[in-house]
């Protein structure tokens, strides 16, 4: 059962990359730019600065998914215990 949740977070996690990577910098990319951000063609800022802001959000999502399963698990590394 361990290994479905991991295969849940993974799958989850690397469909959004691969949204913003390759959809919305992409192939929706020309579309974009006909909104502005803070004067700059949208498509244009989401490539340069939403995908790197995306991805710092999917690594703490990783991190706090995975600490979540993990203490489900009883396998978690937090050292509780020894105080």
């Amino acid at each position: 059962a361990s290994s479905w949740w991991y295969i849940k977070v993974l799958t989850t996690l690397l469909a959004a990359w691969a949204f913003v990577s390759f959809v919305c910098g992409i192939i929706l990319g020309d579309w974009l730019d006909q909104f502005r951000l803070g004067g700059f063609p949208l498509g244009f800022w989401f490539t340069q600065q939403g995908a790197m802001l995306c991805f710092v959000v999917i690594i703490f999502i990783y991190h706090f998914w995975m600490q979540r399963i993990e203490r489900a698990h009883g396998v978690d590394d937090d050292d509780n215990s020894a105080a």
